[in-house]
Formats: structure tokens, sequence, C-alpha cells
């Protein structure tokens, strides 16, 4: 697996409350993905470079000392490179994924790894990653606890610049945005524009990416298999009752195993693409019945009553109110098992 650990240690019953993990099949018992056992973080004078991905960020947080527009945050940044600031011509802002990167599930105000750097704001901090859907409106994350979602251009964020490093242990994918866009909305020229589109930071999806085996779909880029058809249940559940319907999913063996699971929050985030909507997913993915909202396994550790949630129109990671049956369930399980798949109706 490619995907770095949410952070989340701990499970949580439909109240918010903390319950045993054995047997949930929440994020917290799994706590799939990976992490380092020892410091992720080397922290020098006035950089921090993550050894998990590679990147290398500003030790200070609040560079701007106030918020900014898109425009004006994509200039500041050009201006750091002219001036040489911390001895490097090459810093960016952030694209959606790459930002996402510094994300710990398990913390709030801010929603990093502790002790890590300085003056983090726990409020937005604009990504160089365009709303497809809605070109007039950049992507932005929330740092008090961890919310992804869109504004328009002309609001005021905070600017957190980046620039590449080293080889590391997963590196960060492309978010698959290859246009560029003006402050309303029109395509514009990438050419030193400092945009995703334009940069194209990340490691290139595989080509193809996707393997369809039976009922399931192999994700190569992740090494993920996840259901080809993303509404088994055909109805949106609660929480709880998407947690159950994953064990029944597996009681019956759906596509020949029984090591199914509801993804976590990042897991689910891997699926998206930049590039498109409605759904947010690559353009030659071979998905079937794709619903607008899918559960995670993770809780919010803001507020324990709610769970992550994606929502596929545009990609947005929000959170929705656990006993609510409002949104849909696409399970997913590593590629390691030696089952043969099968097809097998469910409900």
């Amino acid at each position: 697996m490619k995907i770095i650990k949410t952070g989340q240690t701990q499970c949580f019953d439909q109240k918010g409350r903390i319950i045993p993990c054995p047997g949930t099949g929440q994020d917290g018992e799994f706590q799939k993905g990976i992490c380092l056992r020892d410091s992720r973080f080397n922290i020098w004078d006035t950089i921090v470079s993550d050894q998990l991905t590679g990147l290398l960020w500003t030790k200070q947080g609040s560079l701007s000392e106030f918020p900014l527009s898109w425009s004006e945050v994509l200039d500041f940044v050009k201006k750091m490179n002219t001036a040489g600031t911390y001895g490097y011509s090459d810093w960016r802002l952030p694209n959606r994924r790459e930002l996402f990167s510094l994300i710990n599930h398990s913390n709030i105000n801010p929603s990093l790894a502790q002790n890590t750097f300085l003056n983090a704001f726990s409020g937005y901090y604009w990504t160089s990653t365009t709303c497809c859907r809605l070109p007039s409106q950049a992507w932005y994350i929330h740092l008090g606890g961890a919310r992804v979602f869109k504004g328009m251009k002309h609001g005021s964020y905070m600017v957190w610049p980046v620039r590449s490093g080293k080889a590391s242990l997963t590196g960060v994918f492309q978010t698959g945005q290859t246009l560029c866009y003006d402050d309303v909305g029109n395509i514009s020229d990438c050419h030193l524009s400092g945009q995703d589109g334009a940069l194209l930071s990340g490691i290139q999806w595989p080509r193809p990416r996707f393997e369809s085996i039976g009922e399931t779909v192999l994700d190569q880029m992740t090494g993920l298999i996840w259901a080809c058809n993303a509404n088994l249940p055909e109805k949106p559940l609660n929480w709880m009752e998407a947690l159950n319907a994953v064990k029944v999913i597996n009681s019956k063996r759906y596509g020949g195993f029984q090591d199914w699971r509801l993804p976590n929050i990042r897991e689910l985030e891997s699926l998206t693409c930049m590039g498109t909507h409605s759904p947010a997913l690559p353009r030659e993915h071979p998905f079937q019945q794709v619903k607008q909202f899918y559960w995670s396994s993770t809780t919010s550790q803001y507020e324990t009553t709610y769970a992550w949630v994606l929502y596929l129109q545009d990609g947005n990671l929000g959170v929705g109110f656990k006993q609510k049956p409002e949104f849909f369930v696409w399970p997913v399980k590593d590629a390691t098992s030696n089952l043969q798949p099968r097809k097998q109706k469910i409900f």
C-alpha cells in the first residue's frame, strides 16, 4: 500500500464515545497505511523535511502573517523565489494532495503532527489546485479539523510554501489536474502561473491505472482492491450500518474474498481526480453505480459523533452525522489474498 496512515488509533461508537477497537471494522482497529517508526520529520532552523513524502516545508506555518486571496498567495510564493527565501528559489504553493499529506486525523487545532511546525494557524490554507467543476474556486484545507473544501478565489486564506526534496518512502501522487484557470474561472496560460495544472507535482499515475478482476478492481497506483459495484447495499446507511454492511459482504465472500473493510478517509481520497467532476474520479475508471457520498471508517476527532465522508461530485472531504442514514458504502481490501475472484450477489 502506498497511502499514509490517518493517524487515528482509537475507536468510537455512534454517539462518539471511545470503545474497544477489536471487531469494530474502524480505522482505529486496522490502522492501514504507511508510517515511520522513528520521527517522520527532520526539523532544521527554517525548514522541516518530511521523510515520508520527500517534501520540504517552511518551518514557519504563517509566513504571510495574514490571509491573502488565491492570486495574492501565488504572487507571494513567486516573491519568495525571487528573494531566494531560506536559500532556495523553487518554492511553490502546495497542491491539494501535498497539503493533505500533512494532516493527522488524531489531532485537532491544528490537525498536524505535534511540536513540529511553528505558528501553524488552525484555519484555512490555500492549495494550488482549482475546483474543476467551479473553476472560480480553489481548494483549501482547514488545519483546525482537517476539512478539505473549496472557496472563491477572491477569499482570504493562509499560505504554506513547499518544495520537493529527495526520494522518500511513499512520495505524493499527482492530483490529476492538468489545466490552469484565472480568478474568475477562465482557462488560462499555465506558464509561470505556479498552479497545480502547470507544475504537475507528484508521482505520475500508472497507465492503465485500474485493472478489472472479476467483480473487483485493482488500483495499481495504491495497491488497493475496490468493489467494482460502488453501491453494494443499494441504499444509504448510517455509519454503524455501513460498518456492519461490510461484515455481511465478508460473510458472503463477495468476489471470493473475506477481508473487505470500510475504507479510511485517506483511502477514499486516493480515488479522486482533480481534473474531473461529477464524479471526481479518473476518466478511465471502470466502477459501476457510483454515488455522490461515501462513509469512511475514520471518525472526526473534532466532533466524534461525526465520521469522515467523501463527497464525489467535486472530491470534498467533509463529515457526516453518524446516526443519519445519508451515505453509501464502497468496500476496499488489500491486494494480498490468494483467493480466486468469483461473482456473488450479496444484497
